[in-house]
């Protein structure tokens, strides 16, 4: 049988440079030492400033994609996951894991994403969008019309980042306009969005996986040792419990992964997804948001999920490389 040659790409231009080497590296790691038989990888680093780069010297994306038959997309974030470098493979008519450039760029905008979850009856906070530039040219009075529209507390955050950069919850008048010139370096648009007090949650969905269509992973229960699962919480380690399978009634569990599974075919999604809520005591579950290239590190949720159910993340890459090449 002759191997396939996977190219993973991984780092970027995006905030979480750091998260996708670490999702990049355990994606190497099986291909190198699980799936050996099967695949050859390729590690395509893309740095910082966006040069891309095979076996550490600097090459154009087209000869980078000429040396592979498929792609394994580890990138979060700006470029690897709001459809541009979707457009690029799609265009190169190249094999990929993960959704298509349409379904990724409109998943990575929260302000789209709410819409077509509102659209089809799923609940989400309730939420407002101000402008990235009016914010840069006058922050206090953007922050003056954030506080008499919009009841407090709200969080503040770029209407399309991920790893949680950049948000902030804002309690009073003075922490408004610091949060809204935060989330302005990250983003054209910025997302006002009721803060809804609760249990956090996020559920990870693969599709045809275990016999069934769209295969809901356990629900995770978030217990953040900060005010919330930010950036800090989600990647250092004991700043935050999680637990899988998570406490909640199983009631709750089935609707969460119910939920889970309806952003994901309603968005349109591709091979996996990972979405997250807020469970309200009387109110119940509201959707926040999700994330269509979910981070395989060895603290991301994912493959904590998947060891609940006797799987890793080793599996996993080889299942979304043969949804890739059908």
């Amino acid at each position: 049988m002759t191997k396939k040659r996977v190219g993973v790409i991984r780092g970027g231009p995006s905030a979480e440079y750091e998260v996708s080497l670490g999702t990049g590296t355990n994606v190497l790691s099986a291909l190198h030492f699980r799936h050996e038989d099967k695949y050859v990888p390729v590690d395509i680093l893309i740095d910082k400033s966006g040069i891309w780069h095979v076996d550490g010297a600097p090459v154009e994306p087209d000869n980078a994609l000429r040396r592979v038959d498929i792609i394994v997309n580890a990138l979060h974030g700006t470029y690897g996951e709001d459809g541009k470098v979707q457009r690029l493979l799609e265009a190169h008519g190249m094999p990929f894991t993960g959704s298509g450039s349409l379904a990724s760029a409109v998943a990575m905008n929260k302000i789209l994403t709410k819409e077509v979850a509102k659209k089809h009856g799923i609940k989400s906070p309730y939420w407002k969008e101000v402008s990235s530039d009016r914010v840069k040219t006058d922050p206090e009075a953007a922050a003056n019309e954030v506080f008499t529209t919009f009841l407090l507390p709200a969080v503040i955050k770029p209407a399309a980042s991920g790893s949680s950069v950049g948000v902030s919850i804002v309690k009073d008048r003075a922490g408004i306009a610091d949060a809204l010139i935060a989330a302005a370096g990250h983003g054209h648009a910025i997302m006002i969005e009721e803060f809804i007090s609760g249990i956090e949650a996020t559920c990870g969905v693969v599709e045809s996986f275990r016999g069934q269509q769209l295969y809901a992973l356990p629900p995770i229960e978030i217990r953040p040792k900060t005010a919330f699962f930010d950036y800090k919480a989600k990647y250092t380690p004991g700043m935050s419990d999680e637990i899988v399978p998570a406490r909640f009634a199983d009631e709750i569990k089935r609707e969460i992964e119910s939920l889970a599974a309806k952003v994901h075919e309603v968005l349109g999604l591709r091979h996996y997804s990972r979405s997250d809520f807020i469970i309200h005591p009387r109110r119940g579950i509201y959707f926040l948001e999700v994330n269509t290239l979910p981070g395989l590190t060895d603290g991301s949720l994912i493959p904590k999920a998947l060891r609940a159910v006797g799987s890793d993340t080793h599996e996993l890459v080889d299942h979304l490389i043969r949804l890739a090449l059908q």
